[in-house]
């Protein structure tokens, strides 16, 4: 859809009273371009305070207020929206998450989250094989959405083999939801030329049998090789996969996002829509330093990467929504859960010295995989923020969390006064000496509260391989908000379902809704662990005040104020008034980005048939 002046009701009426929170003021008879009124508007300011009005010109707040003092900013021109008393608060921001592989997603063989058995896993996969009979023998399928921690679980960890089984010679690849593992067939790994003597990158594995073969388990770098075999997009493919990223954002009420791990195609893709006029969402990119480049040589790789960001930065944020490339990504490590167990820990991982019936779990000789050792990481980090890229390290286990802060430290202490934001994501695993060093070394923690929910990734393994103690704080955006850290909201979809609701309702409760199907029933009722929840003001301000000031987008966006951008959502529900079990059970009405309407349902759609896409508008929210 276009991001053209999309608006819902108009209404000619002109008032001539004061204004009390900006002024007293006269306005030309046009008025302001858009007024919100008689709703219950939280502004999540300093104070939290919830108004009645807003108005908008320009794409920019003019007024926040009462109904009242709204009236003189009602022109002829004025477009007018009745909020009937619902909820309107600033726009999402999603502070984490990988659009380009979620537009895609959209398009494969999908095995929609589920956790499987290996048979109906196979029959899922030869289903999609069979419907795709047209494709030559050297065409890649794809597959996503893969729970294999879950299948684990049920059956044990595939290899090669199982895909081996299904009735196909083309290669097959299946990538994992967390996006750290793909799993191939032996074609694929013929195709992509690996075999014994392939040596494992440095950040990643190749997972081999007993012989030293590759068993077609490929974990993080390793996978990330893998999918690189895979043929790209066609640059048209590419701009529908972002296409249909940027409507699923726009109905879950984001109005900003964060790219966590982009390169040229993402930026290539947004800048395009953007020029066009179909960007609906503000979108930040980060780049991707490889830890053997720079190993190998750090001034180089930070300079391709301020070559790259200075090619699709656009500048300073306007109204209208554009694209910022300022930020690098580094994987610290890999993952907490089992089986990988590659989240790099200060003590190890336990395995079963014992047997199923009668497990003894003791610790083991694994603390995970460290992608960037300290000696690579502190100057590394100097020089990128040297070069006005602000880093965001991926940690899941508690040493990765504590190298990012070190050598986060190390860059403060090398330029003190220097405004860089860093931010750590994930943050599952956490030394309870680490919380309040977020706050000392202004340090944002982002989250994926969808995770603090029981689930098989966390308490069918993953519990009894972090042990009684870890398991107890795993997940700890309470502990570290408790200490004084700023706690801001990244999805990582399309790791998880796009639910922006279930993960700020799990924030709050740290348990899952057993009517929505991104939780995982009865079977994993209650809470996670005694770690303390988010209260529901400070679950929001994740995902507009704290997430904006992670991303240096606090001046213009993040609350609703005079003088901010008009990135608005009206939600169907009161999040501050629901009853708790209802948090998750919530939708967005309005979308409305620099004063422009980029989403809208019922009772916001009719008036001006245009407004929308038939197919945003007929669509239900995701």
């Amino acid at each position: 859809m276009k991001f053209s002046r999309l608006f819902i009701a108009v209404a000619a009426t002109t008032a001539f009273s004061c204004v009390a929170l900006v002024g007293c003021q006269t306005h030309a008879s046009t008025g302001a371009d858009m007024v919100m009124r008689n709703g219950y508007v939280y502004t999540v300011d300093g104070k939290n305070s919830v108004q009645q009005a807003i108005a908008v010109t320009g794409g920019k707040i003019v007024y926040v207020g009462s109904d009242a003092g709204v009236s003189s900013y009602i022109g002829t021109q004025t477009q007018l929206i009745d909020l009937a008393g619902r909820m309107m608060m600033p726009g999402f921001i999603d502070a984490h998450m990988h659009p380009g592989d979620g537009g895609r997603a959209m398009t494969l063989c999908d095995l929609k989250y589920q956790t499987m058995t290996r048979k109906v896993f196979q029959e899922t996969i030869q289903a999609c094989l069979d419907a795709d009979k047209d494709k030559g023998p050297d065409v890649w399928l794809e597959v996503g959405s893969w729970d294999r921690i879950g299948m684990t679980g049920l059956d044990g960890d595939p290899d090669k083999s199982t895909l081996d089984a299904l009735k196909t010679n083309r290669p097959i690849q299946v990538r994992s939801t967390d996006f750290h593992t793909v799993l191939t067939n032996s074609r694929g790994l013929q195709v992509a030329g690996i075999n014994k003597q392939t040596a494992n990158p440095g950040d990643g594995k190749y997972m081999r049998d007993s012989a030293g073969n590759p068993n077609g388990i490929c974990e993080d770098g390793a996978a990330e090789a893998m999918a690189a075999v895979v043929p790209p997009a066609t640059d048209a493919e590419k701009l529908n996969q972002t296409r249909a990223a940027l409507d699923a954002m726009r109905q879950q009420g984001i109005t900003s996002f964060f790219d966590a791990l982009s390169g040229p195609e993402n930026g290539k893709a947004f800048t395009t829509l953007q020029q066009s006029g179909e960007l609906t969402a503000r979108a930040l990119l980060a780049i991707k330093l490889d830890p053997a480049a720079a190993a190998a040589d750090p001034d180089k790789t930070i300079a391709e990467a301020k070559v790259m960001a200075t090619t699709y930065d656009q500048g300073e944020a306007k109204p209208a929504p554009g694209v910022s490339m300022r930020h690098v990504k580094l994987f610290m490590d890999g993952i907490i859960n089992a089986p990988a167990d590659t989240g790099a820990m200060l003590t190890p991982y336990l395995r079963n010295a014992g047997t199923d019936k009668a497990p003894k779990w003791t610790p083991g000789k694994n603390t995970g995989e460290l992608y960037f050792p300290p000696q690579v990481l502190n100057p590394l980090l100097l020089k990128a923020v040297q070069a006005g890229l602000d880093p965001h390290l991926h940690a899941t286990g508690d040493r990765a969390v504590r190298d990012s802060l070190n050598g986060i430290e190390y860059v403060r202490q090398q330029l003190p006064g220097n405004g860089f934001r860093p931010a750590i994501t994930h943050n599952e695993s956490v030394d309870p000496a680490d919380y309040a060093r977020f706050k000392a070394l202004d340090v944002t923690a982002n989250m994926s509260f969808q995770w603090a929910q029981q689930a098989p990734s966390t308490v069918d393994g993953t519990n009894e391989h972090l042990g009684p103690a870890r398991f107890s704080r795993m997940e700890p955006s309470g502990s570290i908000a408790r200490a004084g850290g700023r706690v801001a909201y990244g999805s990582d979809w399309p790791v998880d379902p796009l639910d922006e609701f279930l993960a700020l309702k799990i924030g709050v409760t740290r348990s899952g809704d057993p009517l929505n199907p991104h939780s995982y029933g009865p079977k994993y009722a209650g809470r996670l662990n005694a770690d303390p929840a988010l209260s529901r003001t400070e679950v929001l301000r994740t995902i507009t005040m704290n997430a904006a000031e992670q991303l240096k987008l606090d001046a213009v966006v993040g609350s609703v104020e005079v003088g901010k951008f008009a990135d608005l959502i009206v939600l169907d529900k009161n999040f501050m008034q629901v009853p708790e079990e209802e948090l998750a059970r919530n939708n967005v009405l309005l979308t409305v980005v620099g004063g422009q309407v980029v989403w809208a349902k019922a009772p916001f759609v009719g008036l001006d048939p245009k407004a929308l896409s038939q197919a945003s508008a007929s669509r239900p929210a995701q």
